[in-house]
Order: structure tokens, then sequence, then C-alpha cells
């Protein structure tokens, strides 16, 4: 297990009624409260969301969520528990909270309706478009000219699932090489061994800043549909469900949730101190402003 930051912003923003002799505890919430502990997934290469710094500290915008969360169980539990945390993949997540090894898992995890079949969702943290990284001198401006060519993207996510429909629906014959995570897919782009990777938008831009030519890089493409980011929980847990989406829209309409985007998407970072340069979108203004669980699909 890596240590995590638990000074990190730690505020005493949110208010929450302490446990009620009368109120039975359910789901995630009696585990924590009977175990003293909870055990976060998190992501070791998903910047600016969840990530290792050079301490091999884990950090990050989500990661940040996170632990408001943890610090509202805490507030309703009215005790300290203890935070374990454990390396997830896109491709052994869900099995992951689903045979309880993690109870919580917020990273650059997309909310969608097949996967709400299997999982339980928060409140939104954040809004992607699924874009591409190129070199800039390839020539490729358009998804309409990766047609016939080797395509990077990280395997388990649905950017793998966009790209195998371009194959299955137009015919674009996209051998698509599937990474581990998304700085595994990176190094493959920039060892050329293909011409684009296909990613959420403000992943990508993480990947260009930590680049060591970040020039060398463009974001490009039409946007292949928006994604929801949210903190994944075990289905089915409505209780521990209030509690998580009461922290996040607290944060929201407070104002802290942009203070914690500012600090990650628009200053210098962790390890390199590099800029994402990730200005605030419309769409995460309005989502600030009246917080959803809903996916876009």
């Amino acid at each position: 297990m890596k240590k995590t930051l638990l000074g990190l912003a730690l505020s005493s923003l949110l208010v929450f009624p302490a446990l009620s002799n009368g109120e039975e505890l359910t789901g995630t919430l009696k585990k924590v409260n009977d175990s003293g502990s909870i055990t976060l997934g998190h992501r070791e290469s998903s910047i600016p969301y969840s990530y290792y710094d050079n301490q091999q500290n884990v950090i990050g915008y989500s990661h940040e969520v996170s632990l408001k969360i943890v610090e509202g169980i805490e507030k309703k539990l009215g005790k300290k528990i203890d935070v374990k945390l454990v390396p997830i993949t896109s491709q052994n997540r869900i099995p992951l909270m689903k045979n309880g090894t993690i109870d919580l898992e917020c990273g650059s995890t997309t909310h969608n309706t097949a996967r709400a079949q299997e999982a339980g969702f928060t409140n939104t943290i954040f809004i992607v478009n699924i874009r591409m990284i190129t070199d800039a001198k390839s020539g490729i401006h358009s998804f309409d000219d990766l047609k016939d060519k080797v395509v990077i993207t990280t395997a388990g996510t649905t950017s793998e699932r966009v790209l195998r429909n371009m194959n299955a629906e137009k015919g674009a014959n996209i051998r698509i090489q599937a990474a581990k995570d998304h700085g595994d897919a990176f190094m493959m782009l920039a060892d050329n061994r293909g011409v684009a990777f296909v990613m959420d938008d403000s992943l990508l831009y993480g990947e260009r800043a930590k680049s060591p030519q970040p020039d060398r890089w463009v974001v490009t493409g039409e946007s292949q549909g928006q994604e929801a980011y949210a903190c994944m929980m075990r289905k089915d847990d409505p209780q521990f469900k209030a509690l998580a989406d009461e922290v996040i829209a607290e944060l929201a309409t407070s104002g802290e949730l942009e203070k914690i985007y500012d600090r990650w998407f628009t200053q210098p970072i962790p390890p390199s101190n590099v800029n994402l340069e990730f200005p605030l979108s419309e769409s995460m203004k309005a989502l600030f402003a009246a917080p959803t669980d809903q996916p876009y699909e």
C-alpha cells in the first residue's frame, strides 16, 4: 500500500449529522464502521485525477474528492477511520469493487448505463470529451484520418469501445493497440507504435504536459462524445451513495470543487510542475451549478 496525503485539503466545510442512536447502518457504511477502515481504489497514472508523485504518494483531483468523502464518512460515524489504498486498472476496477476488495474508487472512471448495471456511481465529478493526441507533424486532424492505421488506446475503457464501433459501423479498419494504462499508451505513441492515442481529452492534456517535448504533441479530432466521470461504489448501496452525493454536491455548489479544479488543471502540478492549461468548460460550470448523477449514455 502507498501512503496517502491525508492532509490534502480536508476542510471543515461539510457538516453531517452524527449517527443517531436509532439509525441502522447498511452496506459500505456498516462495513467501514465495523472494521474502522475504508479501502480506496486509485489509478497509478491518470494525471491529474489519480496518480503517484515522486514519493509514491497518491495525489490528484479525483483523489482529493475521495478524501472529502472520507471526511464526510468520519463526521457521519463520529470517529476517525483508517484509509487503505489499492492500485487498480481500467480492466480490474469493477471486479475489485464487486468482490469487496475496494469500497470506493475516484479516478477517471466513466459512468454510463452499461456500467451502472454492475456498479453504483456518485454525482458526476468531471465531464470530458473523447478525442486523440498525435504528433503535430503527423498530418492527422480528424478521426477519418485513422482509417487503416494503428491506433493506441487504454484497455477496458470506453475509448476502446468507440474505436471498435468505428470498425464495425464504418469499416474503418483501425488496428487497435490496447495498453495497460494511459502512461503506457502514451509511451507507445512516443515510440511510434501507433499514429494516435485516443482517450478522454483531459487525460491527453495530462500526458502531453508531462512529456519531455510537449510542443511535439497536439490534441485534436472532433469529439466522439461527452462522458461523465464519477466515483464508483458497490451497486444498490443507497445509504453510502446519499452521503457521497451530498459531499460532492456541497463541494460543487460552494465553489470548493472549482478551487480543486483550478489547482489541478490550470496551475503547475507535481511531480514536474507542468501546467495542463485546461480551462473550465461550460459543461463543467453547469455541473458545478447543478450537480447530477446522470450519465450521458
